[in-house]
């Protein structure tokens, strides 16, 4: 269950009167996602999602509708927060950030769904974010960088089980690794940091939203390339190369990968599997919040993944490794480098 605070009557109606909402239908808590609460408002006016950061402090939701503003006047299909009567985005309320967006009509579909069309399109429209990433200079901080990711790997190292001994040694052994081999320098702009499969919202063969900003900040465009083929390009215990093949197609007829970004490739898979078994570790160690249970992803989905890209057990790496020491086109590099354009 992904409702954390119970929204009361006195805030509803609060909303409703600052909104213009008129008579309230229905309120319905939403059971995905894991970090904050959120729930479909069904008024006389139309439908709603309304959102209360369980995570972000005031600061930190300000530059996120304001790269959410950034990207809709740039025509990218992201969720648009709605002012009140007042003008006002968000309110606090009982310490907590509370903010009202459009509900966006579409159908998030599992990844064993995605055909190739939905695969293009998504790295398309990834593609278009980045091109857009390096044009909005206002910092927004990364909460899950590679430093910070290797101190939460400490915190959470200290209170694993015993049984996890096995587990530990794999994340020990692989944050050395990154620690010596990750790199740091390379292109860099706004990223989403959460490309999943529920994330993307579709009509058809077309995406319609991006949803879930919440971890999107100034990071590494490899690094989100590597999460949504972590994410979206392995099925059945195994890496997809046609599914890799159809996304990279979508995103480089928008932004072509330089040869660094092509080399780092592997390595930001590894962090990118490493970053989400940690904090789904995290997760499963602070299960019970305030009395409810705390949305629990697997952790070890994407362990998993991590053990295969250590070749630690077989899963498809080797095709995909091949792709990316293939992949990188220099004629194409050269026709398209005089100036990267954001696609329609």
């Amino acid at each position: 269950m992904a409702v954390y605070t119970e929204l009361s009557k006195t805030l509803l109606d609060e909303l409703t009167e600052d909104y213009g909402f008129g008579r309230t239908l229905r309120v319905c808590g939403i059971r995905e996602g894991s970090v904050n609460t959120n729930y479909v408002l069904e008024t006389a006016k139309g439908r709603f999602l309304l959102r209360i950061d369980e995570v972000k402090n005031e600061n930190e939701l300000r530059r996120e509708l304001d790269l959410l503003s950034f990207l809709r006047k740039h025509s990218f299909p992201c969720p648009q927060s709605i002012p009140d009567r007042s003008g006002r985005l968000y309110r606090e309320w009982e310490g907590k950030c509370v903010a009202i967006f459009r509900y966006h009509e579409g159908h998030a579909l599992a990844v064993e769904r995605l055909k190739d069309a939905h695969l293009e399109a998504i790295g398309r429209t990834l593609g278009n974010l980045h091109v857009l990433g390096k044009v909005y200079k206002k910092g927004v901080e990364n909460r899950f960088s590679f430093d910070r990711m290797v101190a939460l790997y400490a915190s959470v190292r200290e209170r694993l089980p015993s049984y996890f001994r096995k587990v530990r040694r794999t994340l020990d052994d692989e944050t050395d690794y990154l620690t010596r081999f990750l790199e740091r320098k390379l292109p860099k702009g706004i990223i989403h940091g959460d490309l999943f499969a529920d994330n993307l919202l579709f009509r058809g063969d077309r995406l319609s939203t991006v949803l879930d900003f919440e971890a999107a900040c100034r990071g590494k465009f490899i690094y989100d390339i590597a999460t949504a083929v972590n994410a979206l390009c392995f099925v059945d215990d195994h890496y997809s190369l046609e599914r890799f093949r159809q996304l990279m197609n979508g995103y480089e007829a928008v932004r072509t990968l330089s040869l660094a970004e092509w080399d780092a490739f592997p390595n930001e898979l590894r962090y990118s599997s490493l970053r989400f078994t940690v904090t789904r570790l995290q997760d499963f160690l602070l299960r019970q919040i305030d009395g409810n249970r705390r949305v629990e992803k697997d952790f070890g989905e994407f362990l998993g993944r991590l053990q295969i890209l250590r070749r630690e057990k077989d899963g498809g790496m080797e095709d995909l490794l091949m792709a990316m020491a293939t992949g990188y086109d220099y004629r194409r590099y050269q026709k398209v480098r005089a100036g990267e354009r954001v696609s329609t």
